[in-house]
């Protein structure tokens, strides 16, 4: 199953997008996020996806400090660039909160992972860290199970406007290191492939 995306008024404002997003009764399991403006509906990732994204959340368990977090399913706000994204992975100091918050702004982010699905991997390799740097994300770490050349890990950083640098990149079965904070190894061995 493919993506949806959703209609709006072309002169919608960033407000009434996220207004919008907040309170339409979305599909039950879908992930639901606006990306450069569009409402993009998504189902549920599949397993392989899933247990990709639970063996690099494992590892940084045992990396992050005690008052970080490392969340899946919380949207980051972009204003900038009308997205409010759902990374598969978010690794934040933990920011204030009260009941009624839906987001934060993408900027208190320190690492967001992507997770590619046949359906999306444009958006995560596209649209995406383009959002992620303009916010000023230090780290965007892509497992792209349907890269051309095959599967691949890519680590990129040092964000300059709406784009960042290769840091580094491993074909599965390679380790990819995480620099400071995280000082860790992955193995992208444990990644299932596509």
């Amino acid at each position: 199953m493919s993506a949806l995306t959703v209609s709006q008024e072309p002169d919608q404002n960033w407000d009434d997008l996220v207004r919008f997003w907040e309170e339409m009764d979305w599909p039950e399991g879908s992930k639901v996020e606006i990306i450069e403006g569009i409402i993009t509906v998504s189902p549920a990732p599949g397993l392989p996806h899933n247990v990709t994204a639970a063996r690099i959340h494992r590892r940084l368990l045992s990396v992050i400090p005690e008052d970080w977090e490392i969340f899946q399913t919380l949207a980051i706000a972009v204003p900038s660039r009308l997205g409010m994204l759902i990374p598969d992975l978010v690794v934040t100091p933990l920011p204030d909160y009260t009941e009624s918050d839906t987001h934060i702004p993408a900027a208190l982010a320190e690492l967001v992972v992507e997770v590619t699905s046949k359906s999306n991997a444009r958006h995560d390799r596209i649209s995406k860290p383009a959002a992620y740097a303009t916010a000023g994300i230090p780290l965007y770490l892509l497992v792209d199970r349907w890269a051309p050349g095959g599967p691949t890990a890519t680590l990129y950083g040092e964000p300059k406007g709406d784009v960042y640098r290769v840091l580094s990149a491993a074909k599965f079965g390679d380790p990819l290191t995480l620099p400071a904070p995280f000082d860790l190894t992955l193995d992208t061995s444990e990644f299932p492939e596509a």
